[in-house]
């Protein structure tokens, strides 16, 4: 099964919502569509024999193309004030908040406003202005020629920090890169444990230190390792308590002081994983992040299991941070480059 394929079916539960959503308030105001007009024919002469036969009229013609008779089926409905509100709310559900729910229908009234329109065709249209708001942030994590390239990993615990980390090292590995992972969340035995496993998995050393340990001595440590055997990537995994944010913040200021005695421009991306099911605290998420640490890019996990796939685009469309990296599942493969146009189509659930 393709991506695409596992993101549309994993988003189900956000898709089926809008989807439903839309039905509702098409249906809310739909209108019949309208008789085809005709004009008055002239008195009806007797065909001679050397006569054409008149032409059949066919279709709804070209008039009516571009107008949108004849497109795809089902009742339709006017975009007309009272239904760009009824979308904002539906948007605001879905978890896009309200200043990108605003953004998306100011779009689709300045481009359709008066058109009547099918649930397939506003579905289409939404995809368009989700995937035109994403497209900006949809980066690949940058890969640069020095070595080691020192990757920082932050978040809250249970966001699935320690299984992207794991299922990056695996990828990169796989890509013909030496990888090397420092377990730096110390204060978790569970999480060290967890990277283990991947590490094993993947065939990437997993550097521990016993529980309490210093995290950044741990990654000074893991620094020397990876400069003298010239590896690629170092993925430092570290501590996502939120309930002391001084300490964590001193935390995490401390580990970068400490590697950047080895190399002044390390780390050189900090990755912040982000649940989905979280909705729109992940934008809180953000906020505090970006002030405990010089967060460089976005990964979102768990899409497969929440109703508010919409809160990345809201992200998107605040942060404009680079989003590198979206997760699905469990498995190896259930974490891939961020697609926008893909991402946008799983959403509203309209075909490739």
């Amino acid at each position: 099964m393709s991506f695409f394929n596992k993101l549309k079916t994993r988003l189900f539960k956000s898709s089926s919502k809008l989807e439903e959503g839309l039905e509702a308030i098409v249906e809310e105001g739909a209108e019949p569509a309208p008789a085809p007009e005709t004009t008055p024919e002239p008195p009806a002469e007797t065909p001679s024999a050397s006569s054409p036969a008149p032409a059949e009229k066919t279709g709804a013609g070209i008039l009516g193309r571009v107008l949108g008779r004849g497109g795809k089926s089902g009742p339709r409905r006017v975009l007309d004030d009272a239904m760009l509100e009824s979308l904002e709310d539906l948007l605001i559900a879905s978890d896009m908040g309200v200043d990108t729910a605003m953004r998306v229908t100011a779009n689709l009234s300045e481009n359709h406003f008066g058109r009547r329109l099918s649930v397939d065709e506003i579905k289409d249209l939404l995809a368009q202005e989700i995937a035109r708001v994403m497209e900006p942030v949809a980066r690949p994590l940058p890969l640069y020629g020095k070595k080691p390239q020192v990757v920082l990993v932050v978040g809250v615990n249970g966001s699935g920090k320690t299984t992207t980390i794991g299922k990056l090292a695996s990828q990169f590995r796989d890509a013909g890169k030496s990888v090397i992972i420092a377990a730096g969340d110390t204060f978790r035995a569970a999480a060290v444990e967890q990277l283990q496993v991947w590490g094993e998995r993947a065939g990437v050393p997993v550097l521990t230190a016993p529980e309490g340990s210093d995290p950044a001595s741990l990654a000074f440590d893991a620094m020397t390792r990876a400069e003298a055997e010239g590896a690629d990537l170092l993925l430092i995994d570290t501590a996502g308590r939120l309930q002391n944010r001084a300490d964590l913040m001193e935390e995490l200021a401390k580990i970068v002081r400490v590697i950047r005695k080895k190399d002044p421009d390390a780390p050189h991306n900090t990755l912040l994983v982000l649940d989905a099911t979280t909705g729109q605290n992940a934008l809180s998420q953000v906020e505090t992040f970006r002030q405990l640490a010089d967060v460089t890019g976005l990964v979102m996990t768990k899409l497969d299991g929440t109703a508010k796939g919409g809160v990345l685009v809201a992200l998107a469309d605040k942060f404009a941070l680079p989003i590198h990296a979206i997760g699905v599942g469990e498995q190896i493969d259930d974490l891939a480059p961020f697609d926008p146009e893909e991402f946008a189509r799983a959403l509203t659930g309209t075909a490739p």
